[in-house]
């Protein structure tokens, strides 16, 4: 696929993503939604990415839905709202699946605004921090909508109720200082350095680690977080984990931790993942 409101770019082990708007503040539309999801595709196909990075170009991380088609903008009834809301099954609509299934690990880095689906996009990502002075707002009751790509699953598993209620109801924008101290994003920096940073965090998550393991720990934490009890967890994880410690992942990195030295895991999400793997139903299909 050909990006045009996108930069997809490799910076050793990690995808960089640019959401490349900037004239816009990086406004989404249904076109841009389609990149990404193409993205994260890509990045969960290929056994060099280890993690994905996501930011904006310019001052803005995503400034919402591109709303140049005035009033009508979200209305797909006619042609005005086409390039923002996409139909039911497009692929412009599979962002947040792509997001969530990647096998990769996934940090937003919010160097500006970031707001409605601006904001929404970056809650199933692993970790997100923001640029000091970056604004968030999730401000769909203020426009007439519902919280939308599948934010009022994720944002109060990441936040609490409480907290999801407040900003939700109240959908008034507020500061990066704030979504910190609320538990939206782990970490405030100065805007030169946002990037850099998000890429220390990336390599924390993946210098000394398995690849398959992290595909699986992900997996695991975000679909057992709400489960009522851990049973159906412990009918997983017991005969992964069996199944797992037959495999050189695991015999490396016990040698590893014996030698004192840093483990170089051979195992590939491509080709490595345990019998047990995917659990849930409906599972993605990885292409």
């Amino acid at each position: 696929m050909d990006y045009e409101q996108i930069r997809c770019e490799r910076d050793g082990p990690f995808m960089i993503v640019t959401l490349n708007r900037p004239d816009k503040l990086n406004a989404y539309t249904g076109r841009m939604g389609a990149e990404i999801t193409d993205a994260f595709e890509r990045a969960d196909r290929d056994d060099e990415v280890r993690a994905v990075i996501v930011t904006g170009a310019g001052r803005a991380f995503c400034a919402g839905a591109d709303v140049s088609g005035g009033a009508k903008s979200f209305d797909t009834s006619g042609s005005h709202g086409a390039g923002v809301f996409a139909s039911a099954g497009t692929r412009s609509g599979r962002f947040v699946e792509a997001i969530f299934n990647c096998r990769k690990p996934s940090i937003a880095a919010i160097n500006g605004p970031a707001v409605g689906v601006g904001i929404t996009m970056a809650l199933p990502m692993d970790v997100r921090i923001a640029a000091k002075g970056a604004k968030i707002g999730f401000i769909f009751a203020r426009r007439g909508l519902v919280p939308e790509a599948g934010s009022a699953w994720f944002l109060p598993k990441l936040v609490g109720l409480p907290q999801a209620l407040r900003w939700c109801l109240s959908g008034r924008v507020f500061e990066a200082d704030e979504a910190h101290k609320g538990g939206l994003v782990s970490e405030v920096v100065e805007p030169a350095d946002l990037l850099d940073r998000a890429k220390d965090i990336a390599t924390e998550m993946t210098a000394e680690t398995s690849a398959v393991s992290i595909a699986l720990t992900r997996q695991m934490l975000w679909r057992f977080a709400g489960a009522p009890d851990p049973f159906e967890l412990l009918d997983i994880d017991k005969p992964m984990s069996i199944e797992r410690g037959g495999h050189a992942d695991v015999r490396e990195g016990v040698q590893a931790f014996i030698e004192k030295r840093t483990p170089s895991f051979p195992g590939k999400v491509s080709q490595d993942m345990p019998s047990q793997y995917p659990w849930w139903r409906g599972a993605y299909e990885h292409q």
